[in-house]
Formats: C-alpha cells, sequence, structure tokens
C-alpha cells in the first residue's frame, strides 16, 4: 500500500516588512546608484557638448588654413613664432607647363 507524505509545517512567523534598518540600507544603496547614473548622464552630455566645440573649432580653423593658404601658398606656420615654411611635398614633383 502506498505511504501518505508527510507535510512539513514552518513554524516561522512570515514577516511581512523588512525592519527599519533594512529599508533605511536598501534606500540607501539605490539612491546612491540613482545618483551616480544620474551624474554620469550630466557627463555624457558634457561630453557631446566638447565634441561638437571640437568639430566647430576644427572648421574655424580649417577656414583659417585655406586663407593662408590662399595669401601664402603651400606653407606650415611655427605656432611658437609665426615663421613661414614651405610644405615639402613628398615623391616628384611634376612641373610640366
Amino acid at each position: 500500500m502506498a505511504k501518505k507524505k508527510e507535510k512539513l509545517v514552518d513554524l516561522k512567523p512570515k514577516a511581512e516588512k523588512v525592519t527599519k534598518e533594512e529599508l533605511a540600507n536598501i534606500q540607501e544603496k539605490v539612491g546612491a546608484i540613482n545618483q551616480t547614473q544620474m551624474q554620469i548622464g550630466g557627463l555624457e552630455l558634457q561630453k557631446q557638448a566638447a565634441f561638437e566645440r571640437i568639430k566647430e573649432l576644427q572648421m574655424n580653423l580649417n577656414a583659417v588654413q585655406n586663407d593662408l593658404k590662399t595669401t601664402y601658398g603651400d606653407v606650415s606656420v611655427n605656432l611658437n613664432d609665426g615663421t613661414l615654411k614651405q610644405v615639402e611635398r613628398d615623391g616628384p614633383v611634376d612641373q610640366k607647363n
């Protein structure tokens, strides 16, 4: 004949809430995570703004370089004293004219 399975009875009372200390600890950790995520978001926005500023500055520099090329030809400018140096070309220069 089949034996009946015995049911185990849990004598521990079921908690309905965590303690105030446990809740405070959880809230502190979640708050710190949220604050850090917000800081990361702010830093990402600053990073994107910096990238846009670099693009703008590079476009402005290219415009200045084009103006200088029109005025002085294919030269490089010494950033310390402003002297000009003719840019040397790699390889043979084709001078058919």
